[in-house]
Protein backbone atom coordinates (compact mmCIF):
# COMPACT_ATOMS: atom_id res chain seq x y z
CA UNK A 1 0.00 0.00 0.00
CA UNK A 2 1.22 3.22 -0.87
CA UNK A 3 2.34 5.15 2.29
CA UNK A 4 0.06 8.77 2.64
CA UNK A 5 2.69 11.76 3.14
CA UNK A 6 1.64 15.25 3.47
CA UNK A 7 1.17 17.51 -0.21
CA UNK A 8 4.33 18.84 -1.66
CA UNK A 9 4.66 22.59 -0.26
CA UNK A 10 3.47 22.13 3.02
CA UNK A 11 4.89 20.40 6.49
CA UNK A 12 3.26 19.89 10.13
CA UNK A 13 4.15 21.50 13.05
CA UNK A 14 4.23 19.39 16.21
CA UNK A 15 6.24 18.83 19.29
CA UNK A 16 8.75 21.36 20.41
CA UNK A 17 8.23 22.97 16.90
CA UNK A 18 4.47 23.55 17.75
CA UNK A 19 5.56 25.06 21.18
CA UNK A 20 8.08 27.31 19.35
CA UNK A 21 5.04 28.82 16.95
CA UNK A 22 2.93 29.16 20.11
CA UNK A 23 5.44 31.06 22.12
CA UNK A 24 6.25 33.66 19.08
CA UNK A 25 2.60 33.79 17.83
CA UNK A 26 1.58 34.82 21.72
CA UNK A 27 4.50 37.20 22.01
CA UNK A 28 3.40 38.66 18.62
CA UNK A 29 -0.29 39.22 19.69
CA UNK A 30 0.61 40.60 23.02
CA UNK A 31 2.89 43.13 21.26
CA UNK A 32 -0.13 43.64 19.08
CA UNK A 33 -2.78 44.21 21.96
CA UNK A 34 -0.59 46.56 23.45
CA UNK A 35 -0.61 48.80 20.54
CA UNK A 36 -4.50 48.86 20.76
CA UNK A 37 -4.72 46.41 17.85
CA UNK A 38 -7.71 44.35 17.92
CA UNK A 39 -7.82 40.82 16.47
CA UNK A 40 -9.83 39.55 13.00
CA UNK A 41 -10.65 36.04 11.74
CA UNK A 42 -10.85 36.33 7.97
CA UNK A 43 -11.95 33.37 5.87
CA UNK A 44 -9.35 31.18 3.72
CA UNK A 45 -11.38 31.41 1.09
CA UNK A 46 -11.98 34.83 -1.28
CA UNK A 47 -13.20 35.28 -4.36
CA UNK A 48 -10.94 35.66 -6.46
CA UNK A 49 -11.94 39.38 -7.50
CA UNK A 50 -10.72 40.57 -4.09
CA UNK A 51 -6.87 39.52 -5.20
CA UNK A 52 -7.23 40.85 -8.68
CA UNK A 53 -8.43 44.02 -7.57
CA UNK A 54 -6.96 44.25 -4.59
CA UNK A 55 -3.06 42.62 -4.88
CA UNK A 56 -2.56 43.96 -8.79
CA UNK A 57 -2.68 42.09 -12.01
CA UNK A 58 0.93 43.06 -12.18
CA UNK A 59 1.97 41.66 -8.82
CA UNK A 60 3.88 37.91 -9.31
CA UNK A 61 1.21 36.97 -6.75
CA UNK A 62 -1.74 37.27 -8.88
CA UNK A 63 -0.08 35.90 -12.23
CA UNK A 64 1.52 33.00 -11.02
CA UNK A 65 0.94 32.32 -7.14
CA UNK A 66 -2.33 31.84 -6.48
CA UNK A 67 -4.41 28.69 -5.71
CA UNK A 68 -7.50 29.80 -7.84
CA UNK A 69 -10.45 27.25 -9.07
CA UNK A 70 -13.99 27.06 -10.08
CA UNK A 71 -16.25 25.61 -7.73
CA UNK A 72 -19.73 23.70 -7.81
CA UNK A 73 -21.59 26.72 -8.93
CA UNK A 74 -18.73 28.05 -11.10
CA UNK A 75 -17.64 30.88 -9.07
CA UNK A 76 -13.91 31.70 -9.16
CA UNK A 77 -12.35 31.18 -5.63
CA UNK A 78 -8.85 31.78 -4.46
CA UNK A 79 -7.14 30.58 -1.17
CA UNK A 80 -5.62 33.78 -0.11
CA UNK A 81 -2.30 34.54 -0.79
CA UNK A 82 -1.65 36.98 1.69
CA UNK A 83 -3.85 38.86 4.10
CA UNK A 84 -4.44 42.68 3.23
CA UNK A 85 -6.60 42.80 0.44
CA UNK A 86 -9.24 40.45 2.12
CA UNK A 87 -9.29 42.21 5.50
CA UNK A 88 -9.77 45.41 3.76
CA UNK A 89 -12.97 43.05 1.91
CA UNK A 90 -14.10 42.33 5.34
CA UNK A 91 -13.42 46.18 6.06
CA UNK A 92 -16.08 47.34 3.17
CA UNK A 93 -18.09 44.46 3.60
CA UNK A 94 -19.06 45.25 7.21
CA UNK A 95 -19.04 48.53 6.91
CA UNK A 96 -16.13 49.07 9.90
CA UNK A 97 -15.34 52.50 8.57
CA UNK A 98 -18.77 53.92 9.39
CA UNK A 99 -19.18 52.29 12.95
CA UNK A 100 -15.34 52.07 14.33
CA UNK A 101 -13.08 55.08 15.51
CA UNK A 102 -10.37 55.88 13.06
CA UNK A 103 -7.76 54.13 12.21
CA UNK A 104 -9.05 50.67 12.67
CA UNK A 105 -6.25 48.31 14.08
CA UNK A 106 -6.51 44.68 13.49
CA UNK A 107 -3.90 42.23 13.81
CA UNK A 108 -4.34 38.65 11.88
CA UNK A 109 -2.98 34.94 12.27
CA UNK A 110 -3.60 32.11 10.05
CA UNK A 111 -1.94 30.21 6.88
CA UNK A 112 -1.68 31.37 3.66
CA UNK A 113 -1.29 29.38 0.23
CA UNK A 114 1.31 30.46 -2.34
CA UNK A 115 2.19 28.03 -5.44
CA UNK A 116 6.07 28.64 -5.11
CA UNK A 117 8.91 26.05 -5.59
CA UNK A 118 9.67 25.24 -2.29
CA UNK A 119 12.72 25.76 -0.54
CA UNK A 120 14.31 26.17 2.87
CA UNK A 121 12.05 27.96 5.37
CA UNK A 122 9.85 28.26 2.04
CA UNK A 123 6.65 26.39 1.60
CA UNK A 124 3.12 26.34 -0.56
CA UNK A 125 1.12 27.21 2.70
CA UNK A 126 2.72 29.04 5.48
CA UNK A 127 1.74 31.15 8.10
CA UNK A 128 1.49 35.04 8.88
CA UNK A 129 1.23 37.36 11.16
CA UNK A 130 0.00 40.74 10.67
CA UNK A 131 -1.59 44.29 11.28
CA UNK A 132 -3.66 47.20 9.74
CA UNK A 133 -3.92 50.18 10.64
CA UNK A 134 -6.80 52.01 8.35
CA UNK A 135 -8.09 55.10 7.77
CA UNK A 136 -5.67 57.60 9.33
CA UNK A 137 -2.89 59.45 6.79
CA UNK A 138 -0.61 60.78 9.35
CA UNK A 139 2.83 60.11 8.38
CA UNK A 140 3.59 58.56 11.99
CA UNK A 141 0.81 56.15 11.84
CA UNK A 142 3.27 54.94 9.43
CA UNK A 143 5.89 54.86 11.81
CA UNK A 144 3.84 53.17 14.67
CA UNK A 145 3.71 50.56 12.89
CA UNK A 146 7.07 50.15 12.32
CA UNK A 147 7.79 50.69 15.60
CA UNK A 148 5.10 47.54 16.87
CA UNK A 149 7.09 45.38 13.96
CA UNK A 150 10.48 46.22 15.59
CA UNK A 151 9.20 45.89 18.87
CA UNK A 152 8.37 42.50 18.20
CA UNK A 153 11.11 41.24 16.60
CA UNK A 154 13.83 43.40 19.69
CA UNK A 155 11.10 41.22 22.27
CA UNK A 156 11.82 37.71 20.63
CA UNK A 157 15.47 38.40 21.11
CA UNK A 158 16.81 39.72 17.61
CA UNK A 159 19.55 42.00 18.31
CA UNK A 160 21.14 42.49 14.36
CA UNK A 161 17.68 43.50 12.93
CA UNK A 162 18.13 46.16 9.86
CA UNK A 163 15.14 47.88 8.56
CA UNK A 164 14.95 49.46 5.15
CA UNK A 165 12.93 52.10 4.16
CA UNK A 166 11.89 53.87 1.09
CA UNK A 167 9.14 55.97 -0.64
CA UNK A 168 6.96 54.69 -3.45
CA UNK A 169 5.27 58.43 -3.35
CA UNK A 170 1.42 59.51 -3.91
CA UNK A 171 -0.60 58.75 -7.65
CA UNK A 172 1.63 61.84 -9.44
CA UNK A 173 4.80 60.12 -8.26
CA UNK A 174 4.38 56.70 -9.25
CA UNK A 175 2.99 58.21 -12.74
CA UNK A 176 5.94 59.75 -13.35
CA UNK A 177 7.71 57.30 -12.36
CA UNK A 178 6.17 54.37 -14.67
CA UNK A 179 6.73 56.96 -17.54
CA UNK A 180 10.62 57.19 -16.80
CA UNK A 181 10.98 52.97 -16.56
CA UNK A 182 9.12 52.62 -19.56
CA UNK A 183 11.39 55.27 -21.64
CA UNK A 184 14.58 53.48 -19.64
CA UNK A 185 13.43 49.77 -20.28
CA UNK A 186 12.05 49.97 -23.62
CA UNK A 187 15.59 49.63 -25.14
CA UNK A 188 16.62 46.62 -23.22
CA UNK A 189 13.48 44.70 -22.56
CA UNK A 190 13.90 42.33 -25.46
CA UNK A 191 17.47 40.87 -24.01
CA UNK A 192 15.38 40.30 -20.54
CA UNK A 193 13.36 37.90 -18.78
CA UNK A 194 9.98 36.70 -19.72
CA UNK A 195 8.59 38.01 -16.41
CA UNK A 196 10.57 41.36 -17.06
CA UNK A 197 8.37 41.28 -20.87
CA UNK A 198 5.60 41.00 -18.63
CA UNK A 199 5.50 43.77 -16.17
CA UNK A 200 7.42 46.11 -18.88
CA UNK A 201 3.35 45.99 -19.86
CA UNK A 202 1.39 45.62 -16.73
CA UNK A 203 3.43 47.89 -14.17
CA UNK A 204 7.15 48.59 -15.07
CA UNK A 205 8.27 48.90 -10.95
CA UNK A 206 7.47 45.33 -10.81
CA UNK A 207 10.85 44.93 -13.31
CA UNK A 208 12.88 46.28 -9.87
CA UNK A 209 11.90 43.18 -8.20
CA UNK A 210 13.82 40.82 -11.14
CA UNK A 211 16.12 38.27 -9.47
CA UNK A 212 17.74 37.00 -12.59
CA UNK A 213 21.44 37.52 -12.67
CA UNK A 214 21.76 38.72 -16.02
CA UNK A 215 19.01 41.19 -15.74
CA UNK A 216 20.25 42.83 -12.68
CA UNK A 217 23.36 45.21 -14.54
CA UNK A 218 20.49 46.85 -16.41
CA UNK A 219 18.04 47.46 -13.83
CA UNK A 220 20.92 48.49 -11.20
CA UNK A 221 21.14 51.88 -13.80
CA UNK A 222 17.60 52.50 -13.69
CA UNK A 223 16.03 55.82 -12.71
CA UNK A 224 15.51 55.95 -9.20
CA UNK A 225 11.63 56.99 -7.46
CA UNK A 226 13.37 60.15 -5.55
CA UNK A 227 14.26 61.97 -8.42
CA UNK A 228 10.39 61.82 -9.42
CA UNK A 229 8.75 61.99 -6.08
CA UNK A 230 6.32 65.43 -5.63
CA UNK A 231 6.85 67.82 -2.95
CA UNK A 232 3.97 66.38 -0.59
CA UNK A 233 5.63 63.09 -1.02
CA UNK A 234 9.07 64.47 -0.54
CA UNK A 235 7.60 65.82 3.17
CA UNK A 236 5.95 63.01 4.13
CA UNK A 237 9.33 61.06 3.44
CA UNK A 238 11.20 63.31 5.48
CA UNK A 239 8.85 63.11 8.57
CA UNK A 240 8.64 59.36 8.22
CA UNK A 241 12.53 59.56 8.92
CA UNK A 242 12.49 62.37 11.20
CA UNK A 243 9.95 60.39 13.50
CA UNK A 244 11.76 57.11 13.45
CA UNK A 245 15.38 59.07 14.12
CA UNK A 246 13.26 60.61 17.38
CA UNK A 247 12.02 57.29 18.54
CA UNK A 248 15.63 55.59 18.11
CA UNK A 249 14.47 52.95 15.89
CA UNK A 250 17.73 52.38 13.32
CA UNK A 251 16.97 51.92 9.58
CA UNK A 252 18.53 52.53 6.05
CA UNK A 253 17.09 54.14 2.91
CA UNK A 254 17.13 51.55 -0.02
CA UNK A 255 16.25 53.64 -3.23
CA UNK A 256 15.96 50.39 -5.03
CA UNK A 257 13.16 49.12 -2.13
CA UNK A 258 9.62 49.14 -4.11
CA UNK A 259 8.21 45.83 -2.46
CA UNK A 260 5.91 42.86 -3.78
CA UNK A 261 2.43 43.80 -4.17
CA UNK A 262 0.92 46.56 -6.45
CA UNK A 263 -1.29 48.53 -3.99
CA UNK A 264 1.66 50.15 -1.86
CA UNK A 265 2.09 53.95 -1.62
CA UNK A 266 4.11 56.64 -0.07
CA UNK A 267 6.60 54.56 2.84
CA UNK A 268 7.63 50.62 2.39
CA UNK A 269 9.77 48.73 4.34
CA UNK A 270 11.44 45.59 4.72
CA UNK A 271 13.06 44.39 8.08
CA UNK A 272 16.68 42.67 7.26
CA UNK A 273 17.92 40.24 9.51
CA UNK A 274 22.01 39.23 10.17
CA UNK A 275 22.36 36.45 13.19
CA UNK A 276 24.63 35.89 15.57
CA UNK A 277 26.47 33.46 13.49
CA UNK A 278 26.98 36.15 10.39
CA UNK A 279 24.77 34.83 8.63
CA UNK A 280 22.52 37.17 6.31
CA UNK A 281 18.29 36.44 6.06
CA UNK A 282 17.45 39.29 4.20
CA UNK A 283 13.84 40.49 4.45
CA UNK A 284 12.24 38.50 7.88
CA UNK A 285 8.78 40.74 7.16
CA UNK A 286 7.94 43.97 5.62
CA UNK A 287 4.99 46.06 4.86
CA UNK A 288 3.78 49.39 3.92
CA UNK A 289 1.37 52.36 3.38
CA UNK A 290 -1.53 52.01 0.67
CA UNK A 291 -3.82 54.42 -0.82
CA UNK A 292 -6.70 53.48 -2.61
CA UNK A 293 -6.73 50.00 -2.12
CA UNK A 294 -10.30 50.17 -0.26
CA UNK A 295 -11.42 52.20 -2.82
CA UNK A 296 -10.80 49.44 -5.46
CA UNK A 297 -12.22 46.90 -3.36
CA UNK A 298 -15.96 49.14 -2.85
CA UNK A 299 -15.50 51.43 -0.32
CA UNK A 300 -14.15 54.54 0.32
CA UNK A 301 -10.76 55.85 -0.41
CA UNK A 302 -9.59 55.27 3.04
CA UNK A 303 -5.89 54.75 3.69
CA UNK A 304 -3.59 52.08 5.57
CA UNK A 305 -0.47 50.78 6.85
CA UNK A 306 0.49 47.30 7.92
CA UNK A 307 3.24 44.56 7.70
CA UNK A 308 3.18 40.80 7.82
CA UNK A 309 5.79 38.19 9.37
CA UNK A 310 6.13 34.68 7.89
CA UNK A 311 6.01 32.57 11.04
CA UNK A 312 8.23 29.67 9.62
CA UNK A 313 11.07 32.42 8.80
CA UNK A 314 10.69 33.97 12.01
CA UNK A 315 10.65 30.33 13.95
CA UNK A 316 13.77 29.02 11.63
CA UNK A 317 16.12 32.29 12.09
CA UNK A 318 15.20 31.88 16.28
CA UNK A 319 16.41 28.01 16.13
CA UNK A 320 19.45 29.36 13.90
CA UNK A 321 20.34 31.61 17.04
CA UNK A 322 19.49 29.67 19.79
CA UNK A 323 16.81 31.86 20.91
CA UNK A 324 13.77 28.66 21.69
CA UNK A 325 15.91 26.50 23.41
CA UNK A 326 14.56 27.87 27.13
CA UNK A 327 10.38 27.16 25.36
CA UNK A 328 9.70 24.09 26.69
CA UNK A 329 5.62 23.30 27.92
CA UNK A 330 6.01 22.42 31.20
CA UNK A 331 3.64 20.81 33.82
CA UNK A 332 2.30 22.35 37.27
CA UNK A 333 1.52 18.71 38.50
CA UNK A 334 1.87 15.12 37.35
CA UNK A 335 -0.62 12.98 38.96
CA UNK A 336 0.76 9.72 40.14
CA UNK A 337 -1.99 6.66 41.05
CA UNK A 338 -0.48 3.72 43.02
CA UNK A 339 -3.02 0.78 41.76
CA UNK A 340 -6.11 0.62 40.45
CA UNK A 341 -8.33 2.54 42.95
CA UNK A 342 -5.88 5.66 43.48
CA UNK A 343 -6.69 6.12 40.03
CA UNK A 344 -10.24 7.22 39.63
CA UNK A 345 -8.90 9.63 43.01
CA UNK A 346 -6.07 10.28 40.78
CA UNK A 347 -8.26 11.58 38.04
CA UNK A 348 -10.59 13.83 40.39
CA UNK A 349 -7.73 15.63 41.85
CA UNK A 350 -6.57 16.34 38.17
CA UNK A 351 -9.86 17.96 37.62
CA UNK A 352 -9.64 19.29 40.49
CA UNK A 353 -6.53 20.96 39.91
CA UNK A 354 -7.39 22.05 36.46
CA UNK A 355 -10.92 23.32 37.02
CA UNK A 356 -10.46 25.13 40.48
CA UNK A 357 -6.79 26.15 40.18
CA UNK A 358 -6.12 26.34 36.71
CA UNK A 359 -3.18 24.35 37.01
CA UNK A 360 -1.87 22.59 33.70
CA UNK A 361 -2.27 18.59 34.92
CA UNK A 362 -1.04 15.47 33.45
CA UNK A 363 -1.71 12.17 35.00
CA UNK A 364 -0.39 8.73 34.22
CA UNK A 365 -3.10 5.78 33.61
CA UNK A 366 -0.44 3.40 32.95
CA UNK A 367 0.19 0.23 35.46
CA UNK A 368 4.09 1.02 36.21
CA UNK A 369 6.69 1.09 38.47
CA UNK A 370 6.93 4.65 40.25
CA UNK A 371 10.40 5.52 39.08
CA UNK A 372 8.97 5.13 35.66
CA UNK A 373 6.15 7.66 36.70
CA UNK A 374 9.71 10.15 38.18
CA UNK A 375 10.95 9.48 34.77
CA UNK A 376 7.99 10.33 32.65
CA UNK A 377 7.03 13.87 34.97
CA UNK A 378 10.88 14.74 34.40
CA UNK A 379 10.53 14.08 31.07
CA UNK A 380 7.18 16.15 30.93
CA UNK A 381 9.13 18.93 32.69
CA UNK A 382 6.66 18.94 35.85
CA UNK A 383 7.15 21.16 39.36
CA UNK A 384 5.71 18.73 41.23
CA UNK A 385 4.16 15.02 41.96
CA UNK A 386 1.35 14.26 43.24
CA UNK A 387 1.25 10.78 44.59
CA UNK A 388 -2.30 8.68 45.90
CA UNK A 389 -1.45 5.04 47.14
CA UNK A 390 -3.66 3.02 49.67
CA UNK A 391 -2.52 5.61 52.86
CA UNK A 392 -3.03 8.16 51.46
CA UNK A 393 -6.80 7.31 50.02
CA UNK A 394 -7.60 6.38 54.11
CA UNK A 395 -6.24 9.58 55.00
CA UNK A 396 -8.07 11.47 52.30
CA UNK A 397 -4.81 12.87 51.66
CA UNK A 398 -1.68 13.27 49.13
CA UNK A 399 1.89 13.23 48.91
CA UNK A 400 3.16 16.21 46.65
CA UNK A 401 6.59 16.12 45.88
CA UNK A 402 8.69 19.01 44.43
CA UNK A 403 11.07 17.73 41.83
CA UNK A 404 13.45 20.33 42.07
CA UNK A 405 14.24 20.17 45.53
CA UNK A 406 13.14 16.40 46.03
CA UNK A 407 10.94 18.43 49.30
CA UNK A 408 7.64 16.12 50.32
CA UNK A 409 4.93 16.69 52.20
CA UNK A 410 1.49 15.23 52.92
CA UNK A 411 -1.85 17.39 51.96
CA UNK A 412 -5.37 17.04 52.98
CA UNK A 413 -6.86 16.73 49.61
CA UNK A 414 -9.42 19.50 51.10
CA UNK A 415 -6.58 21.77 51.46
CA UNK A 416 -4.65 21.00 48.11
CA UNK A 417 -5.26 23.79 46.37
CA UNK A 418 -4.54 25.60 48.62
CA UNK A 419 -1.26 24.23 49.14
CA UNK A 420 -0.77 24.62 45.51
CA UNK A 421 -1.45 28.30 45.63
CA UNK A 422 0.84 28.86 48.17
CA UNK A 423 3.71 26.55 46.26
CA UNK A 424 3.75 28.66 43.46
CA UNK A 425 3.28 31.91 45.36
CA UNK A 426 7.03 30.99 46.48
CA UNK A 427 8.00 30.20 43.63
CA UNK A 428 7.53 33.34 42.09
CA UNK A 429 8.92 35.07 45.01
CA UNK A 430 12.43 33.46 44.93
CA UNK A 431 12.21 33.59 41.12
Amino acid sequence: MEQIKNVKGTHDIFGEENNAYESVESLMKSIAEMYAYNGVRPPVLEYNSVFVRGVGEGSDIVRKEMYTFPDKGDRLLTLRPEFTAGIMRLVVQNKLYATSELPIKLYYLGPVFRYERPQLGRYRQFNQFGVESIGNNSPINDVEVIALAYTILVSLGLENVTIKINTLGDEASRENYRKALREYFKDHIENMCEDCKSRYELNPLRILDCKVPEDRPIIDKAPLIGDYLSEPSKIRFEQVQDALSTLQIPYEIDEGLVRGLDYYSETVFEFHYTSKAGVDYGAIGAGGHYGKLMLELGGPELPGVGFSFGIERIVSVLKDDGLLEDIKPSLDAYIMPLGDESLLVGEEIAVLLRNSGGYRVDICFDKTKLGNMFKRATNKNAKFAVIIGEEEIKNDSVIVKNLATQEQLSVKIDDLIEKFDELFSEEETQE
